[in-house]
């Protein structure tokens, strides 16, 4: 894997700029979520030692995913290369918890930009898509600048991304030993 794959898509490298609210100081304030985005992606190595341990199968690499974040829990959260000769932007955004958790929660990195943008992130996306959430302006901005015309709700992402991957998680799971 070269430097170059290893760079945060300028989206995300303008999200971790500005940064995420990772704590809210009041319990009824919505607009904060869990997640950490990395300085780069993961290296292949680095992932394929995690997903051996998280799956108990060392025949599994995790060549598959391209891991960009993570929660303060350890949950994952990258793209699954699964859509052949695409970019890995136009990959869909899975989110892999520390406990067995899996999902993907949006079909691309544009519909990331759109969930950060209304208040939620991956694991909150992934728990509970119908929470309400403050919409986050300064992710607007960037969602709007790298994914034009975007609007749905993150209950709408997280459906529609279930929708055209719908057998991630059974997937994932054969691969646990």
């Amino acid at each position: 894997m070269s430097p170059q794959d290893l760079a945060l898509p300028a989206a995300l490298a303008e999200m971790a700029d500005i940064g995420f609210n990772n704590e809210s100081e009041n319990e009824n304030e919505t607009c904060s979520c869990d997640f950490e985005l990395y300085e780069e992606v993961e290296a292949l190595e680095e992932t394929s030692d995690w997903f051996r341990m998280w799956t108990g199968n060392d025949e599994v690499d995790g060549r598959q995913f391209r891991f960009f974040g993570s929660t303060g829990g350890g949950d994952y959260v990258g793209f699954w290369l699964v859509r052949p000769n695409v970019a890995v932007t136009e990959q869909p955004v899975v989110y892999i918890g520390s406990e067995g958790e899996l999902g993907v929660v949006a079909r691309d990195l544009g519909d990331l930009l759109v969930l950060f943008a209304n208040g939620s992130g991956p694991a909150e996306a992934f728990d509970d898509p119908r929470r309400q959430t403050q919409q986050n302006e300064a992710f607007r901005v960037i969602a709007e600048r790298y994914a034009p015309g975007r609007t749905l709700s993150t209950v709408e992402i997280v459906r529609i991304a279930q929708e055209e991957f719908p057998t991630f998680s059974e997937s994932i799971r054969a691969l646990c030993r």
